[in-house]
């Protein structure tokens, strides 16, 4: 740990950082209509986020009646990301506050990373595009590590890249996240507007922020816990 840094803080992506919603769905929606399945539309497709490409497709074919997906899936995920890939940051902006309170929590020491289900070159692009990818030491897909959430591994991997030493403290918004953090034995903050399919409260994080700024008061609650 540098004399510099206060600790690492890891974030997720998508729900968390930036709502992607319009441009994943936007994607889905392309892919159903050119395989002559019937789109759907940003708030059904938003309820099919949070799990990663993969899923988001085979939940998709299911919800449409396909019978044999893991047959039909895999052409399918690939041309979904050839779509999304070429319009990542058509539609996605970070979240209220992102910018500002990523500025505050540099200025006070954090060495920060991201780690994402998201493909690395796509999360990369993304904070890259929005202006973002000053305040992070190093970005991480399920490619880089070859392991993804909720396996900790990725999580722990990431914050040794960042080298931020202790304490690590990890945000995310859905269950994959929390049981990451819990995994890798690290507090973890759950953002309340992302892509959970379970009662936040229900998964016990550690502490749940309605607002991205609200983060820096819930890292000082953490702390003092420790």
């Amino acid at each position: 740990m540098t004399s510099s840094s206060r600790g690492t803080l890891i974030f997720d992506l998508d729900g968390t950082l930036v709502d992607s919603a319009g441009d994943i769905a936007g994607s889905l929606d392309t892919l159903m209509t050119e395989k002559g399945y019937a789109p759907f539309g940003l708030e059904q497709g938003r309820k099919l986020i949070g799990h990663g490409i993969a899923n988001l497709v085979k939940g998709a074919l299911r919800q449409r009646g396909v019978t044999d997906v893991d047959a039909a899936a895999p052409g399918l995920i690939a041309r979904f990301t050839e779509i999304y890939g070429s319009r990542l940051t058509q539609i996605t902006r970070p979240y209220d506050g992102v910018p500002e309170t990523l500025a505050a929590l540099h200025a006070e020491g954090w060495s920060m990373g991201v780690c994402t289900n998201k493909r690395e070159m796509f999360a990369r692009k993304i904070v890259a595009d929005l202006d973002l990818v000053r305040y992070f030491v190093f970005v991480c897909g399920p490619d880089t590590f070859n392991v993804s959430k909720p396996d900790p591994r990725q999580l722990l991997e990431t914050a040794k890249a960042v080298k931020g030493g202790d304490p690590l403290v990890f945000v995310g918004d859905s269950e994959v996240d929390v049981e990451t953090a819990k995994s890798a034995g690290c507090p973890v903050i759950a953002m309340a507007y992302g892509y959970t399919k379970k009662p936040l409260a229900d998964l016990a994080p550690d502490a749940i922020a309605a607002h991205f700024s609200e983060i820096p008061a819930a890292l000082r609650r953490i702390l003092a816990l420790a």
